[in-house]
């Protein structure tokens, strides 16, 4: 049987930029992406803390060491600049594979540096 669990997470991220002009996606520093081994393109689930908003979109690597976290296309609807968001990643496991695996959790600080990898 496949289990989705967490499989990556991006705690406290602070929304740099919305740009609502754009197709759609989540452009994340390419920095933070690795630490948290999330690929571009990879589907993510992001939830609002400032508004209570929940939405899947893609990912996009945005310039490393910038701290970007810009909303785009329709997700520019889902949150403000200033707003703190969790992005999340999942994956499918087996059950004889959970209990050796450990998600990846990324803390960042209101400038969107990590601060811890968990």
């Amino acid at each position: 049987m496949l289990r989705c669990m967490l499989r990556a997470k991006i705690h406290m991220a602070s929304v740099t930029e919305a740009n609502l002009e754009y197709e759609g996606s989540i452009t994340i520093d390419e920095v933070i992406l690795k630490k948290a081994g999330i690929l571009p393109y990879e589907q993510v689930m992001i939830s609002n803390l400032n508004n209570g908003e929940r939405f899947e979109t893609y990912v996009i690597p945005g310039r490393k060491n910038s701290g970007v976290i810009c909303l785009n296309g329709p997700t520019a609807r889902k949150g403000a600049v200033g707003d703190r968001i969790i992005i999340f990643c999942y994956g499918y496991f087996e059950d004889k594979d959970i209990r050796k695996f450990k998600p990846r959790i990324v803390i960042l600080d209101s400038k969107n540096r990590a601060v811890r990898v968990k």
